[in-house]
């Protein structure tokens, strides 16, 4: 292949380097990798320091540190699983830690977006060189470096603050109409929990905490425990557990084929998002990106009642403060992540089976 070929950026160079620009490359791989970073980092870490605060004594400082140390590297921990999602070679994922605590740290209350954005660049800097030299230790790293930290520096701080703006758009509308604002962040997070694309990093990226996190949390609980209870008589306990407790993306196929199915969840997260904003004022003031987790691991519930005892960081720079929740935050909690999501989606969609729109083996996970 001839340099001027490569130069051009010939679609067969750009295949032999796994260069792809494609949605599902980008923004599916590329989300879900930084979702998977977050929550292996400062989401943990969230719970971890929630934990260590009830503990006394040498294990709760304990605790207490690790999440600190949590915290300081989810820059990193989210460039090396953007990275790792989109098959970046050893010497260009290796790098990204370094991209990644730059973009973070200078993208501010943005930094998640900024992470995003700079490590798609990064990536696409440093696969261009990757193995093309004899020199490829020192090439690609350094290529993939200094690009990342150069565009961290130009554009970190400008992309962290649309997104901080940004944020706090949706937050302020929803607090100025919790109910029509309810509505609509509860079925629009619900709908992208369900795609295959990361809900749980987009409320990362926007830091989305207080009512308009509550409504989001609202959204995707409705999803997940809905479509677990709509596709019970289908999959019975093994689909209850991996769609109340994974992923209701598992019924994508299923959805593709009719996408009348999605009502019952959607109908159900119209109701609980206003509920939640309106009448319990349910705060999701935990990690951010438990705005957009649902019950995936009980994460959006425990994110609540984390963001209770210790607001995350968007909550803090939100002006948000702890606070000591009452029975009905609790009956709130309940009845919002839980409890009203599977009554709804489940009369819904059965008032639907008698009317003949869903018939026996629509909600049959495709193996």
């Amino acid at each position: 292949m001839s340099k001027s070929s490569e130069a051009t950026g010939d679609p067969s160079y750009f295949q032999q380097q796994n260069i792809e620009f494609s949605f599902q490359r980008i923004g599916i791989q590329g989300l879900g990798g930084m979702a998977h970073g977050l929550f292996a980092s400062l989401l943990i870490g969230t719970i971890i320091k929630t934990i260590g605060t009830f503990l006394p004594g040498s294990t709760g400082a304990f605790l207490l540190e690790a999440a600190g140390y949590t915290a300081a590297v989810q820059g990193a921990a989210m460039a090396l699983a953007i990275g790792f999602s989109m098959g970046c070679p050893p010497y260009v994922l290796y790098s990204l830690a370094t991209v990644g605590y730059a973009a973070n740290t200078l993208g501010g209350g943005g930094g998640p977006l900024a992470v995003y954005v700079i490590s798609l660049a990064a990536i696409f800097c440093g696969k261009l060189v990757s193995k093309r030299t004899p020199v490829d230790l020192i090439v690609t790293p350094t290529v993939t470096i200094l690009s990342g930290v150069l565009l961290a520096k130009l554009l970190a701080p400008p992309i962290g603050q649309v997104a901080v703006l940004l944020g706090n758009v949706i937050m302020w509308a929803t607090v100025q109409q919790p109910f029509l604002m309810g509505i609509l962040v509860a079925v629009l997070m619900g709908i992208v929990l369900t795609l295959p694309i990361s809900s749980a990093a987009i409320c990362a990226a926007f830091g989305l905490v207080g009512l308009a996190g509550g409504a989001a949390t609202a959204g995707c609980c409705a999803h997940m425990v809905g479509f677990a209870v709509c596709s019970y008589r289908e999959n019975k306990a093994n689909g209850l557990a991996s769609i109340g407790l994974g992923t209701s993306m598992l019924l994508v196929p299923n959805l593709l084929k009719k996408p009348i199915l999605w009502l019952p969840p959607i109908l159900a997260s119209a109701i609980t998002g206003p509920i939640a904003t309106c009448v319990f004022h349910l705060q999701q003031n935990g990690a951010a990106i438990s705005s957009g987790m649902g019950t995936c691991g009980l994460v959006g519930p425990i994110g609540i009642v984390t963001g209770w005892l210790n607001p995350g960081e968007a909550a803090v720079e939100a002006g948000l403060t702890a606070i000591a929740p009452g029975v009905m935050d609790w009956i709130g909690l309940v009845l919002v992540c839980l409890v009203l999501p599977a009554v709804l989606s489940w009369g819904i969609s059965e008032f639907m089976r008698k009317k003949g729109l869903i018939v026996q083996g629509d909600y049959q996970l495709i193996s």
